[in-house]
């Protein structure tokens, strides 16, 4: 258990620091850059991107305190697996944003905390129930992202490949977990993670 902790406190620390490395290569890096965004269109992109960071900093707390919770080592093993895949989409929006000029949040810490917390209540209720929040999360997620593909500008092709590629592995994220047992939470708690999630968007966009 020492050692677990000892891991999530080092993944806190690089997350929280901005330096996590993909282990992937960059789907942007198929792209070419496109210097011809406008200052709008710049800022646009700026606040989607870190808005997007943002999520990967709370999925790096999230699966981090749900393998520091199960007793499962199997379980374990998934959760720690998909943090690495999460870890990637940190280190592509990290980029991204430091291409367009711009910065992350500057409430990191906050919501690194409070995932954490829910991550460590939802591990402690139970396996299924914690499967659940991943299910319910990422299905969120995939659905924030598709909206950002249009919303992003046109001209921004590095950002919309970021994107893509990560609406495609939340939507594995979230069929792999519904496979490791997962139970549908209960609609009011659906809707209270939807209004946290608009709060945390929407203050992320600009701070």
């Amino acid at each position: 258990m020492l050692d677990h902790v000892l891991v999530a406190a080092d993944n806190a620390l690089r997350t929280l620091a901005g330096t996590r490395h993909a282990s992937r290569p960059n789907p942007a890096d198929a792209c070419q850059d496109n210097g011809a965004l406008g200052d709008a269109e710049r800022r646009r992109a700026s606040g989607l991107m870190r808005v997007n960071h943002v999520g990967e900093v709370c999925a790096q707390a999230l699966y981090q305190a749900q393998a520091l919770s199960t007793r499962d080592p199997t379980l374990r093993v998934h959760f720690e697996h998909a943090a690495r895949e999460e870890a990637d989409h940190l280190a592509w929006t990290q980029q991204r944003l430091d291409e367009l000029g711009s910065r992350a949040s500057a409430l990191n810490p906050l919501w690194f905390a409070g995932a954490f917390g829910i991550g460590l209540i939802a591990g402690r209720i139970g396996d299924a129930v914690s499967l659940g929040f991943v299910v319910e999360t990422e299905r969120q997620v995939e659905q924030h992202l598709e909206s950002h593909l249009d919303a992003l500008p046109a001209a921004d092709l590095r950002s919309q490949a970021i994107v893509r590629q990560m609406k495609e592995d939340e939507a594995r994220h979230a069929t792999s977990a519904e496979q490791a047992g997962a139970v549908e939470l209960p609609p009011p708690v659906r809707w209270a993670m939807r209004a946290a999630a608009k709060v945390m968007t929407t203050t992320a966009y600009y701070i």
